[in-house]
């Protein structure tokens, strides 16, 4: 009966999905429609969807789980987060919304560059879009290996199969409906993710014998649990360590799956009220997340295994709540999941479309024929991050830190120095891009003493000292180039 209720909540929510789709597919008349939605989107599905996007499945599975294991660790990455996301919209998303806009109407980020820095021969967008294809691979795999663990809790279903189904649904309503629809979906999937994040550690905090008890119960495991300078086990947290967690806030800059919502906005001027709507939602989602994984350690001690550390906010759901309320629980870590995987399916594929396919392969090609070269790139792309989520051991955190870390370092300084910086020049972009990108790559792979600190540490501190070197000692930026930047200043 549990299990039929819960069927069915899911069933109805993803064919509301598919409606939302449908509801688009015949809107899409060009790619600006199909990739940005023609800058139409207004205040509140542009903060919902660009928040919703942005936390993913990690919020529901990866930080509660991080929090039931390590305790009051996991909050140097919920305050780098937040501070990420307020400096995004404060300093980022204003100025990015003007200046694609006058440079040349570009419509994806790859686009935004070679417009920005008068890119004759390509390179910088190729390179833009090859780093978005290879990063994006890795984060949407997250999303399906969070959407295979979700169908494998819940129902028992063997990994693999719960993994074909998660990827199926994603990729029928994000290749139908194209942007509009993703962003439409990610509003109501990020009212559904606010709605469980208060709701859950409520009910784990009551279960447990109300907040006195709960903290009571915390303060009786190992001493460094509460102690955000400790590791669990009492150890003193290095400084290397809180850096590497904090540093998830610079990230921000480089996302391009939050930038286009940004891109998308109807009016620059809606994005102070924007703003103010995002930090709400995610401050509360962060803090209950956050509560989610202590009030379940409370609940249940150390007696979840750390393999299955991931499921707590499921395992909550299903012990604590009705089997109706829980399937309604349980749709918003779908939500969660679905929110970031279409977003960065839709952005993977304008980069090969619009970046690589329209640019270099087939530069007269018609509307039509770019829309439905997108939609089956989006197929393609989810078929490869399939692959790559095929292992049921990989971890959703992991996944997300590793592509966060190579968006924020390859891009996160370009879009912000190009924002800022008149006399950035194109060989600075460029040695940003590869620098960035390829330190995060490479240091990934490496182990122990100082290769512990998080890649984006050094991607990030190592792409804004070659755009900095060669746009100095370099060619000049050219003066068209620098009128169009007085002009977005201006």
């Amino acid at each position: 009966m549990e299990h039929i209720s819960v069927i069915i909540t899911f069933v109805a929510y993803l064919l509301f999905m598919l409606a939302i789709g449908s509801h688009f597919y015949k809107k899409n008349e060009s790619l600006s429609d199909y990739l940005i939605g023609d800058r139409k989107l207004n205040k509140w599905v542009t903060s919902m969807s660009a928040q919703a996007s942005d936390m993913s499945g990690w919020l529901l599975l990866g930080l509660p789980g991080y929090a039931y294991l390590q305790g009051l660790e996991a909050s140097w990455i919920a305050l780098g987060l937040a501070v990420g996301t307020y400096v995004n919209w404060k300093f980022v998303a204003r100025p990015l919304r003007c200046y694609t806009e006058i440079a040349g109407d570009a419509i994806t980020l790859p686009d935004y560059f070679a417009n920005r820095f008068n890119d004759q021969n390509r390179l910088l967008r190729v390179l833009s879009a090859v780093f978005i294809l290879v990063f994006f691979l890795i984060y949407t795999a997250s999303g399906f290996v969070a959407g295979a663990k979700l169908f494998e809790t819940v129902f028992g279903l063997p990994y693999h199969s719960a993994l074909l189904i998660g990827v199926i649904v994603i990729i029928s309503y994000t290749a139908l409906g194209g942007f509009m629809a993703v962003s439409w979906t990610d509003f109501f999937q990020g009212i559904i993710m606010f709605f469980a994040m208060i709701t859950v550690p409520m009910l784990a905090i009551h279960a447990s014998g109300g907040f006195e008890q709960t903290l009571s119960t915390l303060k009786e495991e190992p001493s460094g649990f509460l102690n955000p300078f400790e590791q669990a086990d009492g150890q003193q947290l290095s400084l290397l360590s809180i850096i590497s967690l904090a540093a998830w806030g610079i990230g921000y800059f480089g996302q391009p799956h939050i930038l286009t919502r940004f891109m998308a906005i109807r009016s620059a001027v809606e994005i102070k009220p924007a703003r103010k709507i995002a930090m709400i939602w995610v401050l509360v989602s962060l803090i209950g997340a956050l509560l989610a994984g202590l009030s379940g350690r409370a609940l249940f001690g150390g007696g979840i295994p750390a393999a299955q550390s991931e499921t707590i906010f499921m395992i909550l759901v299903n012990q604590l709540t009705h089997p109706v309320i829980g399937g309604i629980l349980l749709a918003a870590v779908l939500a969660a999941i679905m929110s970031t995987a279409d977003s960065q399916l839709l952005v993977t594929s304008s980069a090969l479309t619009e970046d690589l396919y329209r640019v270099i392969i087939r530069p007269k090609a018609q509307e039509k024929e770019l829309v439905w070269i997108s939609r089956g790139t989006v197929i393609g792309v989810a078929l490869l991050a399939c692959l790559i989520a095929t292992n049921p051991n990989s971890s959703v955190l992991g996944l997300v830190s590793y592509a966060w870390a190579g968006f924020g370092a390859t891009f996160g300084p370009i879009v912000l120095m190009s924002l800022y910086w008149k006399k950035m020049t194109r060989s600075g972009a460029i040695a940003g891009i590869i620098g960035g990108g390829l330190t995060v790559l490479v240091w990934k792979q490496l182990e122990g003493g100082i290769f512990d600190l998080y890649e984006i540490v050094p991607g990030f501190i190592l792409s804004t000292l070659l755009i900095i070197l060669l746009s100095r000692f370099g060619e000049k930026p050219d003066k068209s180039v620098q009128q169009m930047f007085e002009q977005v200043r201006s």
